[in-house]
């Protein structure tokens, strides 16, 4: 029986940047964002002036701009994951507990994570596989997972061995309860909370086809505003 839906649909999988690009259209203009390591560091550079965020960087600094390339790098300004970046008009700089204290004291509108595993219900891992030789990299990610209002999560939907990242409930250490309400992946954009997973939007494949992917319940919803 196929599964009637009227979740949007695009053609292929979305490349890192193309997830990029989406996640920065969906940030509400005037919002205040902290960008984790790794894909979520792509998303500054997809943001518009017009929609007037102001980036925040874990390691002291307020109005970050996309990254820097040649003339612009200064070795003295990168992001919390080493990555040379601009500085916006108004940028300012100030200490690492000052830099905590707007994370912990829910000053960020939006935090936008990486994943190894979200829970259906939006707990997050993502600081450790709890394998024996892993290096544990909390940073700052739980302080961002409990002080942002929003917290939206970009990953690859599958493991190198094919397993799903997304699953009902997380084999590896937490990171935040409840935390993620949005998943956004290569193959499709997720909502999560406590009653469940809906789908938005698929890349490459039809709702029945993510579901075989998936070992959680899928729902379709509508395409849903900001």
């Amino acid at each position: 029986m196929s599964i009637q839906t009227n979740v949007q649909t695009s053609a292929t999988p979305l490349g890192r940047d193309e997830l990029a690009a989406l996640v920065a259209r969906d940030i509400a203009p005037g919002s205040f964002v902290n960008l984790g390591i790794g894909q979520p560091t792509l998303v500054s550079n997809y943001l518009s002036e017009e929609q007037n965020i102001t980036l925040h960087t874990e390691n002291g600094m307020l109005g970050m701009g996309p990254e820097a390339h040649g003339d612009e790098i200064d070795g003295d300004l990168i992001n919390a994951g080493k990555i040379p970046v601009t500085e916006l008009p108004g940028a300012s700089y100030f200490h690492h507990a000052d830099s905590f204290a707007i994370m912990r004291g829910g000053h960020l509108d939006i935090c936008v994570l990486g994943a190894f595993q979200v829970s259906a219900t939006g707990d997050l891992a993502n600081w450790h596989t709890g394998a024996p030789d892993a290096i544990p990299a909390v940073g700052g990610a739980m302080d961002l997972a409990t002080g942002a209002k929003d917290v939206f999560v970009m990953m690859t939907l599958l493991t190198r061995d094919g397993a799903s990242k997304l699953v009902e409930q997380c084999s590896y250490p937490l990171t935040g309860v409840g935390c993620v309400t949005r998943v956004y992946t290569d193959k499709a954009v997720f909502l999560t909370g406590p009653d469940g997973v809906s789908v938005r939007e698929t890349f490459g494949c039809t709702l029945e086809e993510l579901q075989a992917l998936v070992p959680v319940p899928l729902k379709a919803v509508a395409a849903v505003g900001v």
